[in-house]
């Protein structure tokens, strides 16, 4: 089977690659790192990078300048894709949330859980359970 040219980053997985003191800070950069000596894309929304945003400043507590230089450096990687979400896939992501009334599934999820269909992604780098119930391999566990 190919190996896939392309790789989900959740908020979650950000999060465990940039800062050190989440828990899975060791085994997060290995996954990223592994992904880039593969060619990998990194693909990630502009959800995620907004979550990401907020997760920096609390409960991170990121100094502003180094939460600016981290964002803006993922936001201008070459191998980072930082899909935007439009109208349509926000109406998707919409459809999607409704549709699952029994799942905890956040708007951020749903987008991510509709670009990974999409683009036949199975795998995310994340710690969220939610990507599993999606019927998607979480690999930070």
């Amino acid at each position: 089977m190919a190996r896939p040219t392309e790789l989900f980053v959740d908020t979650a997985g950000w999060a465990n690659i940039l800062d050190d003191r989440q828990p899975y800070h060791i085994p997060a950069p290995a996954f990223y790192r592994d992904a880039r000596q593969q060619g990998r894309t990194l693909v990630t929304t502009n959800y995620v990078m907004a979550e990401l945003v907020s997760v920096l400043i609390s409960p991170v507590r990121t100094p502003r300048p180094i939460l600016i230089r981290l964002v803006s450096s993922l936001r201008a990687s070459s191998h980072i894709e930082v899909v935007q979400v439009d109208p349509a896939l926000d109406e998707q992501t919409w459809q999607l949330l409704v549709r699952r009334p029994d799942k905890d599934y956040s708007l951020v999820d749903c987008a991510s859980f509709v670009i990974m269909q999409q683009r036949g992604l199975t795998d995310a780098l994340t710690t969220d359970h939610h990507f599993e119930q999606a019927s998607f391999t979480r690999l930070l566990r």
